[in-house]
């Protein structure tokens, strides 16, 4: 099990720093033309995006796919 969590690139990362790493790498603009949620397109935070993305399971894992892909190009 350790082996498969070790392999997984959001062990360990939250949500929020997740959410904070995107916002920092794209802006909220560029965010919400790659992923269609209004929680990056109006009047967009931090803490209003978290919220509507822990009730929300298939946008979750699109910001968690972008934030995966990012992280390829920086290394």
């Amino acid at each position: 099990m350790s082996g498969t969590q070790q392999n997984n690139p959001l062990h360990g990362v939250t949500l929020q720093q997740i959410v904070i790493d995107l916002q920092d790498e794209y802006g909220w603009e560029e965010l919400g033309r790659r992923i269609n949620i209004r929680c990056f397109q109006s009047d967009p935070s931090v803490k209003s995006s978290l919220k509507f993305l822990r009730k929300t399971p298939w946008a979750r894992e699109k910001v968690e796919q972008l934030w995966v892909h990012s992280q390829r190009n920086v290394r």
